[in-house]
């Protein structure tokens, strides 16, 4: 393993920043413009660097072939974007506890599986953030057996979500009522308590690899929000594809504000609902 020059950041040609954006985009369906062109010579330099490698080739045959995967999966840690807040686009939440659940549940026996999927999950805050709202407001909460399914591609924000550790920022918009209930103080911090945490299963998930999301099958309501702007086009149909066989016939999918799953797949149909937009499975749908 050759020593790096201490002057020097490797250097990562425009040959070689397209063949890794390429490469990352057939792995992720994550497309990066040439204007994330710095972004994204500084996350490979610093890969570079943690692992002494000096040459890009050589950087980039350790993503393609190392068996275990583990440099790839770094790389991706780095290049994803996490940041979040409780009760983001809160208007959907109040559309899942008033419009859509009581919709959902009208098909369903008392004692049924209702199953949420929030994907991405990041560190955490969406899917701590509809655990609050059911408990908080949906009066119908104890009769069914709600389960959360989280999941990221990044593992070191999945991580961060196990342990559910939220500063001040990030839970300005919760209520200090629902903090009280579901939190606890320590050292500055609100941890979620762990009823809660235990509650949600937190996995990881590549929505662009068909081993990775067929294990994903049966879901009532799917958040996928603020995702899909980073795909191209072929990449939003792909996961359009996989939420639609992720879900039961009938389940609905809500998407972040910037977002229209209409001009991305005809698979589902329009629901306007009095609090939000959402998108439902048919129900003549094969599940």
């Amino acid at each position: 393993m050759s020593a790096l020059p201490a002057s020097r950041d490797p250097e990562v040609t425009e040959s070689d920043f397209t063949r890794f954006r390429d490469f990352f985009y057939r792995k992720t369906g994550i497309m990066f413009g040439d204007n994330k062109r710095y972004f994204v010579d500084k996350r490979l330099q610093e890969r570079m660097l943690a692992i002494g490698q000096i040459a890009f080739r050589d950087y980039f045959n350790t993503l393609r072939f190392q068996a275990s995967g583990e440099e790839f999966q770094a790389l991706v840690n780095l290049m994803t974007v996490n940041e979040t807040y409780f009760y983001r686009e809160e208007y959907q939440f109040h559309c899942l506890v008033r419009s859509i659940l009581p919709e959902i549940v009208r098909t369903k026996r008392r004692g049924e599986p209702v199953r949420i999927w929030s994907v991405p999950c990041s560190t955490g805050e969406e899917p701590y953030s509809i655990a609050f709202q059911l408990l908080d407001h949906w009066a119908d909460v104890d009769h069914y057996d709600v389960e959360i399914v989280a999941s990221d591609i990044d593992t070191h924000v999945i991580e961060q979500a196990k342990r559910g550790f939220y500063g001040e920022r990030s839970v300005q918009h919760v209520p200090r009522t629902t903090l009280d209930r579901f939190t606890r103080r320590v050292r500055g911090a609100y941890e979620v308590i762990p009823d809660i945490r235990d509650s949600i299963a937190f996995t990881r998930v590549n929505l662009s690899d068909p081993l990775s999301t067929r294990q994903f099958r049966d879901f009532d309501v799917v958040f996928c929000r603020n995702l899909l702007i980073y795909f191209d086009d072929a990449s939003r149909r792909d996961a359009a594809q996989t939420i639609y066989d992720a879900l039961n016939p009938g389940g609905f999918v809500c998407l972040g504000h910037s977002e229209s799953m209409s001009r991305i797949s005809s698979l589902f149909a329009i629901r306007k609902f009095a609090e939000a937009i959402v998108y439902q499975k048919p129900f003549d749908a094969e599940s």
